[in-house]
């Protein structure tokens, strides 16, 4: 299984929908769009020049929401400009099954 697989299916497996789609820029090269919604309204849309990469945006960036949600705040949206991994005690919290 590949590494963007495992992101995917932690993220159904969190109660998230997601998709995704290549497409060719203006300048020839392909870009990765990944997109994640649940039924609450939250939604993230992500663009990268790698479909890895474009998972592990999106990874992060409701990594960040989900602890934003456990300390009592709230953001309606998120926009990540870095890529990363989650530190691995965070990941464990939130995505239990890997």
């Amino acid at each position: 299984m590949k590494e963007w697989e495992i992101i995917a299916d932690r993220l159904s497996k969190a109660g998230w929908s997601w998709g995704c789609v290549s497409a060719v820029d203006s300048e020839g090269r392909t870009i990765w769009i990944v997109d994640a919604r649940r039924d609450d309204g939250r939604r993230f849309v992500v663009r990268a020049d790698e479909k890895l990469t474009a998972f592990l945006e999106l990874e992060s960036a409701i990594g960040k929401i989900a602890l934003t949600l456990s300390v009592g705040g709230w953001q309606s949206r998120a926009r990540v400009k870095s890529v990363g991994r989650l530190p691995k005690e965070l990941h464990l919290a939130l995505f239990p099954q890997g």
